[in-house]
């Protein structure tokens, strides 16, 4: 099945899902320190985890290793939730999770990051979850940089430069028989094909003028000097200047 995630050990097709109502419950208890009710809102919210981490399975990483550091999110997000707001939990529950899965790609990926760099991104990802915590909504850039007292630059740095690359090959769209990648989407508009013969075409035209010709091509649209510089420069008239400019050109788009 499309979407589905095989865990080790565990039947997913069985696993509980709470009610808002039972959740809200279940969350008052804990946070007078029942400890079954804690434990009752992680296992009726383990479903919460596999949607999660879903979104990362293009990633050719173990679900199984996934699924148990999103379940670590999920508890951070319930010891964390404030019960006084009018929050539903998997609101603030999922970006917890997905904070964790992501935080857990990062420390194990394959860019070299540079040691301040990273400790910058890891003071960025603990003040904005402690503004989460507190506020239950995402901080802007600038919210965290002012906590921070860091320039809003070094911010959007950071963690940028944490992010988990992505393969020009991961499939973004497929309609059942054609796949479209990454690379599909990325567009050079300099270097194309076209481009390239293009400016063979016009190199080969080129070289077919005078030399005249190619001077006066040269000042008038590399150099940007107008028909009367050109003129006194080479020594003929505007006019002469004007009509060897028209006949070149056209030379030119005909040879194209």
């Amino acid at each position: 099945m499309q979407h589905k995630v095989e865990l080790c050990g565990v039947n997913t097709s069985k696993l509980k899902v709470l009610k808002n109502e039972e959740t809200r419950e279940l969350l008052l208890r804990a946070k007078a320190g029942n400890k079954q009710a804690r434990e009752e809102l992680i296992a009726g919210n383990l479903r919460l985890v596999l949607s999660v981490i879903q979104r990362f399975g293009n990633r050719g990483e173990n679900a199984d290793d996934l699924f148990q550091v999103g379940c670590i999110g999920l508890i951070k997000a319930i010891d964390n939730f404030n019960t006084d707001l009018d929050v539903k939990f998997s609101t603030y529950g999922v970006p917890m999770i997905v904070g964790e899965i992501r935080r857990y790609l990062r420390d194990n990926s394959t860019m070299r990051v540079s040691r301040a760099m990273r400790d910058t991104a890891y003071k960025v990802l603990q003040a904005k979850e402690s503004y989460v915590a507190q506020h239950q909504k995402e901080p802007t850039v600038e919210e965290i940089a002012t906590m921070l007292q860091l320039r809003r630059e070094d911010v959007v740095c950071a963690l940028n430069a944490i992010l988990e690359p992505v393969s020009l090959y991961d499939p973004i769209y497929s309609d059942g028989s054609d796949t479209i990648c990454v690379m599909d989407q990325v567009k050079d508009k300099k270097n194309t094909d076209e481009m390239w013969i293009e400016r063979i075409a016009l190199k080969e035209a080129v070289s077919h003028l005078s030399e005249r010709e190619r001077k006066i091509l040269s000042m008038r649209f590399f150099q940007g000097k107008t028909q009367m510089e050109v003129s006194s420069e080479i020594g003929i008239s505007q006019a002469q200047v004007s009509r060897l400019e028209k006949n070149a050109l056209r030379q030119i788009r005909k040879e194209m």
